[in-house]
């Protein structure tokens, strides 16, 4: 399987990193996509997958967007490695917290969103309570050719609907698909099917039953798979074949 999004460069696995990569891939999950949330975030995940020999992603998640630099190409130039490095991401908007403003979640969006058209690289999106001025902003500026994935997806079918059919995206399934609460989650992955999703944990947050509660980590993900595959009426085989196969296509800069 492959864990299309952790953060195993976050402080939180300074104690045990190397032995958290361990068990994943004892429990079969052989990649993992480490996935930076702003410059310096960024440059800790790629340093973290050229040690591990993990796949990064490099971005200025909305939270952050107050504190991006003037010319974000610029300083993404100066952090790409193209041997690690397979998505920008993650990027988006958040409404929820509202850490930076709003003007300038979505000024920052579109810079990133410019600069993954120019790289022709995959895009890593962020969204919460945010979805009306999301999808506004995809389609004045995503360019689909080159794919992109909304992680952590929790919406409803209609959303999951949308994003899938008008702008190709795929979703990001993680643990709350195990929560009891979530039924509308479960309804959406199964109006649009395996062919739009993609496993990942979020690690190390959202841990899924049963382990929630605790910080989770990649090795998680088989839980997620198994209650996937439960909501499909599918293997665990067939989402972990169908999900990899989905994760490939979207990032090409994967190991095959």
């Amino acid at each position: 399987m492959i864990d299309t999004h952790a953060h195993v460069h976050d402080a939180k696995f300074d104690v045990d990193r190397a032995a958290t990569i361990q068990r994943a891939r004892e429990a079969g999950v052989e990649e993992m996509i480490t996935v930076g949330c702003d410059l310096a975030d960024s440059e800790r995940a790629l340093e973290c997958a050229r040690t591990y020999g993990l796949r990064a992603s490099i971005g200025i998640h909305p939270h952050e967007a107050i504190g991006a630099p003037e010319s974000i190409e610029r300083a993404f130039d100066e952090l790409i490695d193209p041997a690690i490095h397979v998505a920008i991401g993650e990027i988006g908007l958040d409404y929820y917290y509202d850490n930076s403003p709003r003007d300038a979640q979505r000024e920052v969006l579109r810079k990133q969103l410019a600069y993954a058209a120019r790289r022709k690289l995959p895009t890593i999106f962020h969204q919460r309570d945010a979805f009306d001025d999301f999808v506004s902003e995809l389609r004045a500026s995503f360019d689909r050719s080159h794919g992109g994935v909304v992680h952590c997806f929790t919406g409803d079918a209609a959303q999951a609907r949308l994003l899938v059919e008008e702008f190709g995206l795929l979703l990001g399934i993680g643990g709350v698909l195990t929560f009891k609460s979530a039924e509308s989650l479960r309804d959406a992955v199964r109006t649009v099917g395996i062919e739009a999703l993609i496993l990942e944990t979020d690690c190390p947050y959202l841990a899924p039953v049963p382990m929630r509660g605790r910080r989770n980590e990649p090795a998680f993900l088989t839980y997620t798979a198994v209650r996937l595959a439960e909501v499909l009426g599918i293997t665990p085989d067939e989402v972990a074949a169908c999900t990899d196969a989905n994760a490939r296509a979207l990032f090409p800069g994967l190991s095959r």
